[in-house]
């Protein structure tokens, strides 16, 4: 894959520095419309077929989820926290809001990292980015936060699946959700729902229901 050779300025020329529309005392790098975005960053890079540009929006399940954790600080304080598949850095934010004792934010796109640095510092927060694939790992985690990770059927089943082993030692396991294809809806109970506003070029209505849930058992 390529590198684009100023990744923060690139963030800066194609994104605004707007408040996350249920959770507004958070601001993230957003942009305006997806398609023109993932061309931009094909060009960039001079590939096709790269994944959608994640990090530059604030989807349905990662804003429920920071909304859930802005709303309960409680179920993060002093903890060790990672917010899986970040994007943005959304959930990790809200964490660190929240008064996390560390959190990190873990996406294996590389232009996310940048996005997710810049984003924490427009929140006056501190979050640690994680590049690596961490699904499968265990480094004591007390919270592991999850939002929209659920939209592949291997990746959802794999990320389920380890999530699930953390659960079990003790971790405070959370999956933000507006009931996407393979969320495995049997495995999990909802904790709170709410009525999220997003982007209609990137979801089928302009606000999702989505939903806060943790695994079964």
């Amino acid at each position: 894959m390529g590198e684009i050779a100023d990744p923060e300025g690139f963030i800066r020329s194609h994104t605004r520095l707007l408040a996350v529309p249920h959770a507004p005392s958070i601001r993230l790098h957003l942009a305006d419309e997806a398609t023109a975005l993932w061309q931009k960053t094909e060009d960039e890079l001079g590939e096709i077929g790269l994944p959608p540009p994640f990090w530059a929006f604030a989807w349905a399940g990662g804003q429920a989820l920071a909304r859930h954790v802005l709303d309960h600080p409680e179920l993060v304080a002093g903890g060790h926290v990672l917010d899986v598949g970040s994007g943005s850095g959304l959930v990790a934010i809200a964490a660190a809001m929240a008064g996390a004792a560390l959190a990190e934010a873990n996406d294996i796109d590389p232009i996310a990292h940048h996005a997710i640095a810049l984003n924490a510092a427009a929140n006056s927060v501190a979050v640690r980015v994680r590049g690596e694939d961490l699904v499968g790992t265990d480094e004591g985690w007390t919270h592991v936060l999850a939002g929209d990770v659920c939209y592949e059927q291997g990746m959802a089943g794999r990320i389920v699946d380890w999530l699930s082993a953390l659960q079990a030692r003790g971790a405070v396991v959370l999956i933000g959700d507006p009931r996407r294809a393979y969320l495995p809806l049997a495995r999990l109970e909802s904790v709170a729902t709410y009525e999220v506003p997003v982007t209609r070029s990137l979801e089928d209505a302009e606000v999702k229901r989505a939903s806060v849930w943790r695994l079964r058992g």
